[in-house]
């Protein structure tokens, strides 16, 4: 029987968190459970226009500034999507949420996860994920993943190797942070092998 409602797919560029979460969607559907799929930055019609900010390849911001587009968007996300989803008894899907920031802006960007966390709060008050997935991959991987599928690369995908083998960490560091409400997952896997293992922790093979 599903427990978590709230179910988030995150981890490094290219990890397959995406492909991933639309399964997972498909077969929540498939099982008569009602899903709304969503997805971070965006979600809603001000967090898309955030969105374009954050991955436009001509600006350049700060870890901080960063972390306050990023909040800003959950926090409509939250209240417009997630919430009312919630509310109304259906399963919420999403790629990303709050852990990406804790990886990508906290501790990779030398934010600082005490910082993280304080923002987080006020994004999204009570409403954390029931279940975060996290997809555990080399970078170089998924960064080789990424370029098979589009020589283009958004603002955040641009930086440097170095930067993306921190945001590695960072995942593992939000999992061990937030113990039972995170899984990390090999994603260095198959496709199938990766939904399969996904459908196992969710409780509902």
């Amino acid at each position: 029987m599903l427990i978590h409602r709230f179910i988030v797919l995150d981890g490094v560029e290219g990890c397959g968190k995406s492909t991933q979460a639309q399964l997972l969607a498909e077969a929540l559907t498939q099982r008569g459970y009602p899903e709304v799929a969503t997805h971070e930055p965006g979600g809603t019609a001000t967090g898309e226009r955030i969105r374009q900010v954050l991955l436009d390849p001509a600006l350049s911001m700060n870890a901080l500034t960063e972390a306050l587009l990023f909040c800003a968007s959950r926090a409509q996300h939250v209240a417009e999507v997630i919430r009312p989803a919630l509310d109304e008894g259906k399963v919420v899907v999403c790629d990303r949420f709050s852990a990406a920031t804790a990886a990508y802006q906290g501790y990779a960007g030398g934010l600082g996860m005490d910082t993280f966390w304080r923002l987080d709060e006020l994004a999204v008050g009570d409403m954390q994920p029931d279940m975060t997935i996290i997809l555990d991959l080399d970078p170089a991987i998924g960064k080789q993943r990424r370029l098979e599928q589009s020589e283009n690369m958004d603002r955040i995908e641009q930086k440097s190797n170095q930067y993306h083998q921190r945001v590695r960490e960072g995942f593992l560091q939000y999992a061990e942070q937030v113990g039972p409400a995170a899984a990390v997952v090999d994603g260095d896997r198959t496709v199938a092998e990766v939904h399969a293992d996904i459908l196992r922790i969710l409780g509902i093979e």
